[in-house]
């Protein structure tokens, strides 16, 4: 099994967080799949170019590098996504659509999502994991 890193892990690793660079360089060791959403990738890439951070931008560049970026591109993602959304606001739980996206592209792939967000531990089956609290 893989794993999908949120925004805010992809941040951590672009600060150099110890204990996330720690973590990756473990699973890179172990031949572990690490994946990165394209709607972190947007969300990290409008974030840096808003405050003009070229040295940040060069940096990111550089780490997507290291990961594949898994795009919205089927319709079962679209699908998972839906459901999660109705489930959350029948239960009056409601979360950012850019979490349930990413939620239900790593549900689709079977992945780990990897983030610091509790918001994301109100999702029925999704595997999920915080480098940042371990």
């Amino acid at each position: 099994m893989g794993y999908l890193l949120d925004t805010n892990i992809v941040t951590a690793i672009i600060k150099q967080n110890e204990k996330v660079t720690t973590k990756l360089e473990t699973l890179k060791r172990q031949n572990q799949d690490v994946f990165i959403s394209g709607i972190t990738y947007y969300e990290i890439e409008r974030g840096l170019l808003a405050v003009k951070a070229v040295k940040k931008l060069y940096d990111f560049d550089s780490l997507l590098q290291k990961f594949t970026i898994l795009l919205l591109d089927d319709l079962a993602t679209f699908k998972k996504a839906a459901e999660i959304h109705a489930d959350l606001k029948i239960r009056g739980l409601p979360i950012q659509e850019a979490d349930i996206f990413i939620a239900a592209t790593a549900i689709i792939n079977n992945l780990i999502l990897v983030s610091h967000d509790a918001d994301l531990l109100r999702i029925p089956d999704l595997q999920l994991e915080d480098w940042l609290q371990e």
